[in-house]
């Protein structure tokens, strides 16, 4: 039991803790598919830019990603800003997964 719930005790509030923390643990869960997911394409597209000799990183289709994924993160009261900084850490793996895939490649 953790410090917050053995200040809650047995009360209403415990309850409704536990109940948010399952929510948090299933959207976690989902983030985590859905990110296994995305990398499992980018995998892909590794191979297929590897095949054809492009490079890793794609400077332009990662400006237009960062203003959509901004403007999403606007539209659901998110900031924009902390969503950027995802979006780039996701694409600084995929570069690096790319930059591999190359390397392997002979390319």
């Amino acid at each position: 039991m953790s410090d917050a719930e053995q200040q809650l005790g047995t009360s209403k509030a415990l309850e409704e803790l536990k109940c948010l923390r399952g929510s948090i643990d299933n959207i976690d869960a989902a983030l985590v598919h859905m990110l296994a997911e995305r990398f499992k394409c980018t995998q892909k597209v590794g191979h297929l830019k590897a095949e054809h000799n492009l490079p890793p990183a794609d400077p332009a289709r990662e400006r237009i990603q960062i203003e959509r994924l901004r403007q999403l993160a606007s539209d659901a009261n998110l900031d924009p800003d902390f969503a950027e900084k995802f979006l780039n850490f996701i694409v600084r793996e995929v570069i690096r997964h790319h930059e591999a895939i190359a390397a392997e490649s002979g390319n």
